[in-house]
């Protein structure tokens, strides 16, 4: 089974190792018919401390790294 690689932005690096993604969905509301976002935070695994917040990166899952860390951090692009 393929793992699941996700996008979002970096909300936090202050911890060594480890970033906050902010990952956002879109769906479409099944009885209101409305465009809703909803958001979640994931823990990511960034060997060399090379994303900074705001960056924008690819997370892909993996085997549990620590209690809260089971992504690891794929590729990342500068701010805009």
């Amino acid at each position: 089974m393929p793992k699941r690689v996700l996008q979002g932005v970096v909300v936090s690096d202050a911890n060594a190792k480890t970033v906050t993604v902010l990952v956002e969905r879109r769906f479409t509301h099944p009885l209101l018919k409305k465009t809703v976002r909803r958001s979640k935070k994931y823990r990511a695994h960034d060997e060399n401390n090379n994303c900074k917040v705001g960056d924008r990166v690819l997370i892909q899952e993996s085997a549990p790294i620590s209690k809260s860390k089971s992504w690891v951090v794929v590729e990342e692009s500068a701010a805009k």
